[in-house]
């Protein structure tokens, strides 16, 4: 145990590496949509990545907390093993390493105001609150059927129309289609999250959509969110990049192979290797999408 403790390795497990690709997808569409404008810049581009990325950590490390805190991770937890409920991280250690975080993070987001103006401070001020609120505060919203509004939002639409507009100044209606068709795919990682331990949140309170309407609801919740991301991208034959409608096709067939294997396992930790899948399958799309803008 102590072995475990003091190694690095178990900061690593925390930030939950699998569900990184929710960081890079939508900063790696924003940035070929301002390279699509002729306005792509690669400072601001790897400055939102590294933001991005540093939310995203920021955030799992508040679920791991906060999580250990309500009393969802117990022994009856199929998942992946967390940190803090496993005593590799003290609770104490866990709120220190998240506030660090959030102070770096938040420097990190103050550079893009020399490109984007003061209004990215309020941005960012949202983004840090909710990262804590998703699982944190008087009122956790991935407790109360949230959590899929909160991805949509907060690493889809944000992501992607801030990563175009810190290099553009501008926001477009095809910001908006691919901010919702990023988000739409990354929804299903907290999906199959969620579906592995729908039994086990609901035993621990936490209501999440698959608690709240139960397993064939979330069975073709996860089916629906990659089909209609990719019927968002068919938006782009009208302002003729066609590639960028085409080329997301592709991600179809593993989004639906990975969706039969999920509801042929049902429950069990088979479950776990749904979840690196559906993570793999979202930026398969992000790449394919941006694949598309910047042919087009």
């Amino acid at each position: 145990m102590n072995k475990i403790y003091n190694s690095a390795k178990v900061w690593v497990l925390a930030a939950r590496p699998k569900t990184l690709p929710a960081a890079i997808t939508p900063v790696l569409v924003g940035s070929a949509l301002a390279y699509q404008d002729q306005s792509f810049q690669w400072i601001p581009s790897l400055i939102c990545l590294v933001f991005a990325l540093l939310a995203q950590i920021i955030s799992n490390f508040a679920n791991d907390y906060f999580d250990f805190r309500q009393g969802v991770d117990n022994e009856d937890r199929l998942g992946p093993k967390r940190a803090v409920s496993e005593g590799w991280i003290q609770p104490k250690t866990m709120a220190v390493a998240i506030l660090i975080l959030v102070v770096i993070d938040g420097l990190l987001g103050l550079s893009l105001v020399y490109y984007a103006g003061w209004q990215l401070i309020l941005v960012g001020i949202i983004i840090g609150l909710f990262a804590l609120a998703y699982s944190g505060g008087p009122y956790p919203l991935a407790y109360h059927g949230w959590g899929d509004v909160c991805v949509l939002i907060f690493f889809g639409v944000i992501p992607v129309g801030f990563t175009y507009y810190v290099q553009t100044l501008q926001w477009t209606m095809a910001t908006t289609i691919c901010g919702i068709a990023v988000g739409l795919a990354i929804i299903n990682i907290l999906v199959a999250n969620n579906y592995r331990d729908r039994d086990t949140d609901k035993k621990a309170g936490k209501n999440t959509t698959l608690v709240l309407f139960g397993e064939k609801f979330g069975r073709y919740f996860y089916l629906l969110n990659g089909i209609v991301a990719v019927g968002l991208c068919q938006y782009f034959w009208f302002t003729q990049t066609i590639f960028a409608a085409l080329l997301p096709l592709i991600y179809l067939f593993f989004h639906m192979k990975t969706w039969k294997e999920m509801i042929r396992i049902y429950k069990g930790k088979e479950l776990i290797k749904i979840l690196g899948r559906t993570a793999q399958n979202a930026l398969l799309f992000g790449i394919l999408l941006s694949i598309g803008l910047i042919a087009g």
